[in-house]
């Protein structure tokens, strides 16, 4: 029997595996927490201010990235599908598009800034 120590997702499993000739089986263990080690806090770029008040569509990050490129102009027409703004998602560029069609009415993110899943980055207005 062989005892190996796996971190997954922060937590931390004891597990023991047996060799039985035919392969490997493990039995998992009950998890253990691993120590919380905080993050430095990272210095925010500043949001800049949304022109011409917020709009009434929201249009959010899907997922956590980095704002590569912003498309659109507030104040553009845009139709559905139009590329808003572009986010970084893990080395990707991921176009993130007008859900409806609309105006801009503000964009609250600037490229380089760093955005969490459901942050808001920019409103449309119908």
């Amino acid at each position: 029997m062989k005892s190996y120590t796996i971190t997954v997702n922060g937590n931390v499993y004891d597990v023991t595996v047996e060799e039985n000739g035919q392969g490997a089986a493990s039995a998992p263990a009950a998890p253990r927490k691993a120590p919380v080690i905080p993050a430095a806090p990272k210095a925010a770029a500043p949001a800049p201010a949304a022109a011409g008040g917020e709009g009434s569509i929201k249009i959010e990050a899907g997922a956590a990235g980095k704002v590569f490129k912003i498309e659109a102009a507030v104040g553009a027409q845009v139709k559905t599908g139009d590329t808003v703004l572009v986010l970084e998602i893990m080395k990707m560029e991921t176009p993130v598009v007008a859900p409806k069609d609309g105006t801009v009415a503000s964009i609250n993110v600037s490229e380089g800034q760093s955005v969490e899943a459901g942050a808001l980055l920019a409103t449309l207005n119908e």
